[in-house]
C-alpha cells in the first residue's frame, strides 16, 4: 500500500514518457506536469536503425525528459494502480511507492513488441524496440563477423553470417537495410577472409507484400531494390521455429542462421490493465474524438496504447507512428487548456531509409526514391526530433559519417563489468 501522497505538478499527471506523453508535458509548458516513466529519456524510434548501424551515436536518438520538458516534474517508476474516485494513481518509483493526486490524468503508456509462442523465439530471438535492442543487435552483428572470421569450417562461417528478420514493416525493413549495409561495408574494408563467404540476409512477413502501409509502387520499388542487393524476401510466410542454428519458415524454407530479429509489430502495453481503463479487443484504451477516455471526465489517452479516432479518416483509428503521436499530443495539450475540439489529422507522407543514400518518401502527390527519398526521410526525422540540442548532435553525426568509415568496435563487454575480486 502507498504510505505517502504527493500532488501532480500543475494538476496534470502524465503516465508514460514516450513520444506522445513527453510531447504533451512539453507543450503544457509553464503550466507544469508530473511524468511517471521508467526511464529519464524519450526514444525517437525512427532513428534506431541508424543507431544500430553506427551512423548515429545511440545517445543521440534519445532525448532527456528533463531537457525536453523543463517545467515538468519527472519520477522514474511505473504506475501500478488507479483510484478514479479519489483521483489518485499509485506509483512505484526510485524514491518509494506513493499515491499521486491529479486533476487531469494523461495515459500514454505506448506499446511493446507483439510476439507469439514460436519455438525458440523467446530464447534466441532479438527484439528491435528500444536503444538497448539497437546496441545489443549491433554488438551481436559485429561479434558474428568475428566468429565467422575465426571459423575453420566454411559452413559454420556461413551460418554465422545468416540473418533473418521477421516483420517487413518500417522497423524490420529499415533495420535490415541499415545493418546489411554495415556488414557488407565492414567485410569489404576490414575482414578480407570473409569476402568469399556467403552472407545471407532474409526478410520474412506474413503479409502478401512488404511495407504494406505505403503505396504499392513504392513497396514494389523497395522489394526489387532489396532483392538487387541480394536480400531474400519471403512474403506470405511465417516463422515456424528457430534454434540458433536454423530458421524454419511456413513456406518450407530452412535458413541456416544464428541471428533472428523480431520486428513483427507491436501491441498495447499490458500495464494499461492495471489502471482500470476501458480497453478494446486489442488492449488499447478506448477514447473519444477529443482523446478523452470513454466514461471519464478527467482522464485522456493517446499514442500507441490508445485507439484514437481520427475525424480525417472516419471509421479508422490512428496507426502506431511517431507522426500521429505528435499530432495527438498537440491536440490534447490544447484540449487540456482550452475548450476541447475533436482530433483530426491527415498524414503528410511516409518515409523510410534503406541504408546509406537510399530511401523512399511519399509526399502529397509525389513519390520519391533513391537519394531524394533518403534526403527527404532524413529531413523529416530532423524536423520531428525534439530540442535544438538533439537536432544539432544528429546533424553532426550525419556530417561526420559522410567523411569517415563506420566504426566496427564491438562493445558487448560493456554489459559485463569486471568484478572487484580480492
Amino acid at each position: 500500500m502507498a504510505t505517502a501522497r504527493r500532488e501532480a505538478a500543475g494538476g496534470t499527471l502524465v503516465v508514460g514518457g514516450g513520444f506522445a506523453g513527453a510531447y504533451v508535458a512539453r507543450l503544457l509548458g509553464q503550466r507544469g506536469a508530473t511524468i511517471v516513466n521508467p526511464d529519464n529519456f524519450m526514444v525517437y524510434t525512427p532513428l534506431l536503425p541508424e543507431a544500430a548501424a553506427g551512423t548515429l551515436e545511440p545517445r543521440h536518438v534519445v532525448v532527456p525528459l528533463r531537457q525536453m520538458c523543463p517545467h515538468a516534474e519527472l519520477l522514474l517508476g511505473r504506475a501500478i494502480a488507479r483510484d478514479p474516485e479519489a483521483r489518485t494513481v499509485v506509483a512505484e518509483t526510485l524514491g518509494g511507492t506513493f499515491e499521486i493526486g491529479y486533476e487531469r490524468l494523461v495515459v500514454a503508456l505506448g506499446a511493446v513488441p507483439r510476439t507469439f509462442p514460436i519455438p525458440g523465439l523467446a530464447d534466441h530471438g532479438h527484439g528491435f524496440k528500444d536503444v538497448a535492442d539497437a546496441i545489443a543487435l549491433r554488438n551481436h552483428l559485429l561479434r558474428s563477423l568475428e566468429s565467422a572470421a575465426a571459423r575453420l569450417d566454411p559452413a559454420e562461417a556461413e551460418r554465422d553470417l545468416g540473418f533473418v528478420f521477421v516483420g517487413a514493416g518500417y522497423a524490420g525493413v529499415e533495420a535490415l537495410a541499415e545493418l546489411e549495409d554495415l556488414a557488407r561495408d565492414a567485410v569489404r574494408r576490414s575482414y578480407p577472409t570473409l569476402r568469399g563467404v556467403r552472407q545471407r540476409w532474409v526478410l520474412v512477413d506474413a503479409a502478401p507484400r512488404i511495407l504494406a502501409e505505403i503505396p504499392q509502387k513504392l513497396g514494389e520499388y523497395t522489394h526489387h531494390y532489396l532483392e538487387k542487393r541480394g536480400i531474400e524476401i519471403h512474403v506470405g510466410a511465417t516463422l515456424e521455429s528457430f534454434d540458433e542454428r536454423e530458421a524454419v519458415l511456413s513456406d518450407g524454407a530452412r535458413i541456416p542462421a544464428r541471428t533472428l530479429v523480431w520486428a513483427a509489430g507491436v501491441r498495447a502495453s499490458p500495464d494499461l490493465e492495471r489502471l482500470g481503463l476501458p480497453l478494446d479487443e486489442r488492449g488499447r484504451v478506448i477514447v473519444g474524438p477529443t482523446l478523452q477516455v470513454e466514461g471519464s471526465d478527467d482522464t485522456w489517452a493517446l499514442g500507441d496504447g490508445a485507439a484514437v479516432p481520427n475525424t480525417r479518416t472516419p471509421g479508422r483509428v490512428d496507426p502506431p507512428t511517431c507522426q500521429h503521436a505528435l499530432r495527438q499530443a498537440r491536440r490534447l495539450a490544447k484540449n487540456l487548456t482550452r475548450p476541447p475540439k475533436p482530433y483530426g489529422y491527415r498524414m503528410l507522407g511516409q518515409v523510410a531509409t534503406l541504408g546509406r543514400y537510399k530511401g523512399i518518401a511519399e509526399l502529397p502527390g509525389v513519390q520519391l526514391r533513391g537519394f531524394l527519398g533518403w534526403f527527404v526521410a532524413r529531413t523529416y526525422h530532423l524536423y520531428a526530433l525534439p530540442t535544438f540540442r538533439r537536432k544539432a548532435r544528429v546533424v553532426t553525426d550525419w556530417t561526420v559519417s559522410l567523411f569517415f568509415r563506420r566504426d566496427i568496435v564491438e562493445l558487448s563487454a560493456l554489459g559485463r563489468p569486471h568484478r572487484l575480486d580480492p
